[in-house]
C-alpha cells in the first residue's frame, strides 16, 4: 500500500516541529575547577572614606593641606610671568581701536534689541570721561618700577594702573603702599599686542595710544 505523498506546507511544518523539541540533556559533575569566592558588592563611598580616615590617621591629609596652602600663598605672592617679554630695545608706539563689531543680535528682558548683528560699537565713545592710564612693567626690574611709580605720581593715582607682568605685586604694593595689579595668563598682553615693557597705554581721542618705552 502506498502511502499518499506528504505536501511541501506539511513537510516544513514538520521539520520546524523537530527542530522545536528539546534534546535529552546530558548532565556530568565537572567537579571544581579553582576557588570558589561568595559574591559580594563593596559600596565605592565605603572604600573612599575608609582611605581618607587611613590618610587623616597617618596625617596624610594635614601635610596635603600645608603643601596645598604654601602653593596657593606662592602663586599670590609671585603669580607666573607672562612669557615672551623682553626690556624694551627699540621704543614703538600705535594705536589700538577698541572697536568692537555685534556678533548677533542682543535683547533685554522684553525682547527690545539694543544691539544688531554687525553693529561696530566704540567703548570710548560711549565713556567720554575715560582717561585711565596703564602701565605695564616688570617688577624684578628696579629700572622699570622707577618709571612705572614716576607715572603714577604723575597721573595720579586715581587715573593710574600699575600692572606687573613679572614679579610679586604683594611686595610692591606692601613697599609703596600703593595698589598693583598682575596681568594673569597675559590676557592684556596678548590683547594690546605688547612685545617690550615698561609699556604705557592712554587714551587719545577714540583710540588708545600705545607706548612700549625705555625708562
Amino acid at each position: 500500500m502506498a502511502w499518499p505523498r506528504p505536501s511541501l506546507a506539511a513537510a516544513l511544518a514538520l521539520s520546524l516541529l523537530c527542530l522545536a523539541q528539546p534534546a535529552p540533556a546530558q548532565a556530568a559533575d565537572l567537579g571544581v575547577r579553582g576557588a570558589l569566592f561568595p559574591i559580594v558588592e563593596i559600596d565605592l563611598l565605603d572604600i573612599i572614606a575608609a582611605k581618607l580616615k587611613s590618610a587623616k590617621a597617618s596625617g596624610r591629609i594635614d601635610a596635603l593641606d600645608r603643601a596645598f596652602a604654601k602653593r596657593a600663598t606662592a602663586s599670590v605672592e609671585r603669580p607666573a610671568a607672562v612669557p615672551g617679554l623682553v626690556a624694551t630695545r627699540e621704543p614703538r608706539t600705535w594705536l589700538y581701536d577698541p572697536t568692537y563689531i555685534v556678533p548677533r543680535d542682543y535683547a533685554d528682558q522684553r525682547g527690545r534689541v539694543f544691539a544688531h548683528a554687525g553693529d561696530r560699537i566704540n567703548p570710548l565713545l560711549r565713556m567720554p570721561d575715560f582717561n585711565r592710564v596703564m602701565i605695564f612693567f616688570d617688577g624684578d626690574d628696579q629700572a622699570q618700577i622707577a618709571y612705572a611709580l614716576s607715572e603714577l605720581h604723575r597721573y595720579g593715582a586715581q587715573r593710574t594702573r600699575l600692572i606687573l607682568v613679572k614679579g610679586s605685586p604683594v611686595e610692591l604694593m606692601r613697599r609703596e603702599k600703593t595698589q598693583v595689579f598682575f596681568d594673569q595668563m597675559g590676557l592684556l598682553t596678548d590683547k594690546f599686542r605688547l612685545r617690550q615693557v615698561p609699556a604705557i597705554i592712554q587714551r587719545e581721542g577714540s583710540a588708545l595710544r600705545i607706548s612700549e618705552v625705555k625708562p
